[in-house]
């Protein structure tokens, strides 16, 4: 299996030639993005108690709140601009996966520097490791070739 990195960043990103089955699969984590960051963006709590257990109750429990709303407003924002590369530019696909895949690295990064509390694991800490390498496979698998063009 040869591994083509000039992929990343292609000289015509209107063609993806790579494996079918790496952009559905990018699509539904790209739908997952979109998902999570209206449920940040537009839940009561942000998704911070009812989601994450994290005790909005506490004073300053609106401030926590607010930063859950302001964090799913930036996931937004993100998952919209690598949605419209996706749909648009074909050939973007493994550099909207190796971005997708950063980010369960940069957010346990955040978490070791400041653990956050909570009364159970949230789903995204739960699913941090398992959603890296699902996207490090597809990302490798997207910087292989096959003949036909998607």
């Amino acid at each position: 299996m040869n591994m083509d990195f000039k992929k990343v960043l292609p000289k015509n990103p209107s063609i993806f030639v790579g494996f079918r089955a790496v952009r559905i699969v990018t699509g539904l984590f790209l739908l997952i993005a979109l998902v999570r960051s209206c449920i940040h963006l537009f839940a009561s709590d942000g998704g911070a108690g009812r989601i994450a257990g994290v005790d909005t109750t506490v004073s300053g429990g609106d401030n926590i709140i607010a930063i859950f709303h302001q964090w799913g407003a930036i996931q937004l924002i993100l998952a919209l601009l690598l949605s419209l590369l996706f749909l648009r530019y074909p050939g973007f696909t493994p550099l909207i996966l190796l971005t997708l895949a950063l980010d369960p690295i940069l957010r346990w990064i955040a978490g070791q520097m400041l653990p956050l509390t909570t009364v159970g694991t949230p789903p995204g800490e739960s699913l941090n490791w398992v959603a890296f390498f699902l996207l490090g496979i597809l990302f490798l698998f997207s910087l292989t070739g096959t003949n036909q063009k998607n």
